[in-house]
């Protein structure tokens, strides 16, 4: 029961002239399916392979001599939720509940996104900027390496990632523009909209 990629979401170039098609190429097609690969290799004929991606993180989580299972299954899994928080001709405001929700548990908008940004930027090494619901709250978190809100509660809304993989042949070194350039156009707010109304 071999976990599959799931597609793209837009095509390779639909996110240019923030992230080319040259990167994407080389995250989704390569660093994701590499991810994808390594998971299934390390599953095959376990009592993991026919769980569920998320059933087997948690499970591999828990479990030191899994870390190998838990690095791949997350970073497949980040990369997903990642390919999805992301739209051509996204970024902007949202509206509706999440809106709502945004200002009242940050403050405004603006707040939120300094506070992401400040995130996303700030993580030392690789790793993933988030928002989440931690219980009936809105919060920006960052997660190292292959970590995922998924092991400690949280449900994500939203995830950025910073791994220099996902911005250097853009960015360079820049990561703090990378970041500023995902959240003001490509962010998918409708994504983030439905996320939070299925967690809540």
């Amino acid at each position: 029961m071999a976990y599959q990629q799931p597609p793209l979401p837009f095509a390779e170039n639909a996110l240019e002239p923030y992230i080319s098609a040259k990167t994407l190429g080389f995250h989704y097609g390569k660093h994701h399916a590499a991810y994808i690969t390594n998971y299934n290799n390390l599953v095959a004929n376990s009592n993991l392979d026919a769980l569920s991606l998320e059933e087997a993180i948690a499970i591999a989580a828990a479990d030191p001599q899994k870390i190998g299972i838990f690095n791949n299954g997350a970073q497949a899994w980040n990369h997903t939720f990642y390919w999805n928080s992301l739209t051509p001709n996204g970024g902007g405001l949202p509206t509706g509940e999440l809106a709502a929700k945004i200002t009242e548990d940050f403050g405004s908008f603006d707040k939120f996104k300094d506070e992401l940004k400040n995130a996303a930027a700030t993580q030392f090494g690789s790793g993933w900027a988030w928002l989440v619901l931690d219980g009936s709250t809105l919060k920006v978190v960052k997660t190292g390496n292959a970590q995922t809100p998924l092991t400690s509660g949280q449900k994500p809304i939203l995830t950025i990632d910073v791994w220099e993989h996902a911005y250097y042949l853009d960015f360079q070194n820049r990561r703090p523009d990378y970041v500023a350039s995902v959240i003001d156009n490509l962010l998918n707010w409708e994504f983030a909209a439905a996320n939070y109304k299925a967690a809540k």
